[in-house]
């Protein structure tokens, strides 16, 4: 039987993996070469829809099996990505400091008990850091490649 740590960290793992992938191997490319960009308003351009978007893009079809995940920040270019309680504040300043490893919780709601783990997210590419430090609505306008931008929060109901 696996811990729920360790499922956390399998998610966290895969979805990472992806989304830098991503950056990485199709945005990154893509632009270099000149042939497409990554933009906020993908849908209605020619255009990549942003690394953070692709994650959270991909975390709507998990919410039917339970598991959520989402971007969060304390510095968020999107208000919707701020701490939305203490363990999620507490979480980000703590894998600010200490991005080697995630801050977890195990909670309960009336009779569901659930986990939830944040994850440093870390600027892998060039690209981030220049996105975020060129956005009119960033807060934070310093970002270095291997900054911790946010936190994933991989978040699911226990048995």
């Amino acid at each position: 039987m696996l811990t729920p740590e360790v499922v956390a960290d399998y998610v966290h793992l895969v979805r990472e993996s992806d989304r830098t992938v991503y950056a990485q191997h199709v945005v990154n490319r893509l632009e270099e070469q000149g042939v497409l960009h990554s933009k906020e308003k993908w849908e209605n351009e020619t255009a990549l829809m942003l690394p953070a978007q692709f994650l959270l893009n991909s975390a709507i079809k998990s919410k039917r099996l339970g598991l959520n995940y989402r971007l969060i920040s304390l510095y968020p270019i999107n208000p919707q990505n701020r701490p939305a309680n203490e363990f999620e504040q507490n979480g980000l300043e703590s894998v600010e400091v200490h991005p080697i490893r995630p801050n977890i919780k195990r909670s309960k709601v009336g009779r569901k008990s659930f986990f939830r783990a944040i994850y440093p997210d870390i600027a892998v590419t060039r690209g981030c850091v220049e996105c975020h430090n060129g956005h009119p609505k960033s807060p934070k306008k310093d970002f270095v490649l291997d900054d911790v931008m946010g936190g994933i929060l991989v978040s699911f109901q226990l048995q």
